[in-house]
C-alpha cells in the first residue's frame, strides 16, 4: 500500500502545523486559565484560521469551499489539535454541518445558508441533540417508547413551527449563528418516528442561549444551554421530511454529515493530542535528570515513552485508514472503532506523559496537565458504553449484510442447509 501524501494533502498539513505553532500554541494555556468559561473563547483565532480556510475547507468547491478530501481533513484536525484540542474542535464542528447543508438540503436552503457561511469569518455552526432529561436515549433510543428521547417540542402553525423546550451542553452553543436541531414533532410515537431536523438561526425570535458550562477540559470550546420559548421557525427550515429525523440525513452514503464523520473527527483530534503529549514528554525526558542520570536513560521512563509512541502510531494508522476509506466511499464500522480506540489511546498517552514529569521529584507541567484534562472529554464522547454499543450494533448489521450478500452470490449455501 502507498501511504504517501499527495501534494494537496501535504500542503494542508503544513499550513495547519504552521498555524498551530505560530498562532494557537502561544494562546492555548492563557485561554485555558481564564476562570469565566464564557470568556475563554476569542474570535481572533477563529477569524485568522477562517481566512486560511480551516472553517470552510470541507464545503464542496461548487459552493465556494475548498472541497478537501477526508485525509486532508484528518491531517488538519490532528495538526490543529497539537496546538489546542478545543480550538481544533471549534473549526471541525463546522465541517460536518456545512457539508450536510451541501449534501442534503434543498437548493433554496443551500443558497440561504451556505453563502453567508462562506463569506462570514464568524459564521460558526452547531448541532443540538442533548437535553437535560434525554441524553443517551437520543443516541440509542428505545424502539417503542414514545416518552424516551427528545423533549424539545415543535407544533406547526401555518408556515411556521413553534418550538418550546431546551437543549443542553450544546457545542458552539453561545457563539454559533446556525444550529441543526433534533425536535419532537410527534410525541405519540418513538423518537425515531416522531422527530424532525430543523435549521435554526441565532436571531430566531424566542430563541436564546443560557449558561455556558464550566468544564475541566476543552475550556476554549463553548458548550451552552439553548432555550426555546415560543420560538418561531419557518417551515422552510425543515431538513428532509417532517418526522423523518430518524433517517439521519447524510448518514447513509454521505459520511461527512452524520455520525461517521464525528467518529473520525474525535479520533483525528485525539491523534493530535497524543502527538503533543509524546513531544512534550520526550523533550522533558531528554533534558532533565533524576538521581544524577538523565530521565531518558532510566528504564521506567523508557518503557512509558515506548507505550506512548506505540499507541500514538497505532491511532495514526487507524485514523488515516478510516479517512482513506471515507474518500473511497468504503462504509465500515472502522470509524466507530477508531473513535472507541481513541479514548483509550489519548487517556493512556496523556497520563503516561504526566507521570514522566512526575518522575523528576514531582515536577508539574501546565501543558501536560492540560492535555490530561482535555483527554477526559473522550470518556463521554468516544468511549462510553452507549457509544461502544452503537458501534457494536453497526458491526452486527454489517455482519448480517455480508451474510445476505454471500447467500445471494452463492445460492448453494442456502440449499445446503
Amino acid at each position: 500500500m502507498d501511504f504517501a501524501l499527495n501534494e494537496e494533502q501535504r500542503h494542508w498539513q503544513m499550513k495547519a502545523r504552521k498555524f498551530a505553532e505560530e498562532e494557537i500554541r502561544p494562546i492555548s494555556l492563557a485561554r485555558d486559565a481564564i476562570e469565566d468559561p464564557s470568556e475563554t473563547f476569542t474570535w481572533d483565532i477563529i477569524k485568522k484560521g477562517s481566512k486560511l480556510g480551516f472553517r470552510t475547507m470541507a464545503v464542496p468547491k461548487e459552493y465556494g469551499g475548498h472541497g478537501t478530501d477526508y485525509v486532508s481533513q484528518a491531517l488538519v484536525m490532528a495538526e490543529l489539535a497539537r496546538g489546542d484540542s478545543a480550538i481544533s474542535k471549534t473549526f471541525s464542528q463546522c465541517w460536518k454541518w456545512s457539508h450536510l447543508i451541501a449534501a442534503v438540503c434543498s437548493d433554496e436552503q443551500k443558497d440561504r445558508f451556505l453563502k453567508p457561511f462562506i463569506e462570514d469569518d464568524t459564521y460558526v455552526l452547531g448541532k443540538g441533540g442533548t437535553e437535560p432529561t434525554a441524553g443517551s436515549d437520543n443516541r440509542l433510543p428505545p424502539p417503542d417508547d414514545p416518552k424516551a428521547g427528545h423533549k424539545l417540542r415543535a407544533e406547526r402553525h401555518g408556515d411556521e413551527w413553534i418550538l418550546n423546550g431546551e437543549k443542553t451542553f450544546i457545542a458552539n452553543g453561545s457563539i454559533a449563528k446556525l444550529f441543526f436541531l433534533d425536535v419532537r414533532t410527534n410525541p405519540n410515537v418513538s423518537v425515531k418516528e416522531g422527530s424532525t431536523l430543523f435549521m435554526v438561526t441565532r436571531d430566531t425570535p424566542g430563541f436564546r442561549h443560557g449558561k455556558v458550562f464550566n468544564k475541566r477540559g476543552w475550556r476554549f470550546y463553548q458548550n451552552a444551554e439553548l432555550i426555546f420559548e415560543n420560538a418561531r421557525v419557518p417551515h422552510a427550515n425543515v431538513v428532509g421530511e417532517v418526522n423523518g429525523g430518524g433517517k439521519k440525513p447524510g448518514a447513509a452514503g454521505d459520511t461527512s454529515g452524520g455520525d461517521i464523520f464525528g467518529d473520525l473527527e474525535l479520533a483525528a483530534n485525539a491523534l493530535g493530542v497524543c502527538e503533543s503529549a509524546c513531544e512534550l514528554a520526550m523533550q522533558h525526558a531528554r533534558t532533565h535528570k533524576q538521581g544524577g542520570r538523565p530521565l531518558v536513560e532510566q528504564q521506567l521512563v523508557l518503557l512509558k515513552l515506548n507505550r506512548m509512541y506505540m499507541l500514538t502510531e497505532a491511532l495514526r494508522s487507524f485514523v488515516l485508514r478510516v479517512a482513506w476509506e471515507h474518500d473511497m466511499k468504503i462504509h465500515s464500522a472502522n470509524a466507530g472503532l477508531a473513535m472507541n480506540f481513541s479514548e483509550e489511546a489519548i487517556q493512556t498517552v496523556t497520563e503516561l506523559g504526566l507521570e514522566i514529569f512526575g518522575a523528576a521529584g514531582g515536577v508539574t507541567s501546565p501543558e501536560a496537565e492540560k492535555l490530561v484534562r482535555d483527554s477526559l472529554i473522550w470518556t463521554h464522547l468516544a468511549g462510553d458504553n452507549v457509544q461502544r454499543m452503537r458501534v457494536s450494533q453497526r458491526l452486527v448489521r454489517m455482519a448480517e449484510a455480508i451474510e445476505r450478500k454471500a447467500r445471494e452470490t452463492i445460492p448453494e449455501l442456502t440449499a445446503a442447509e
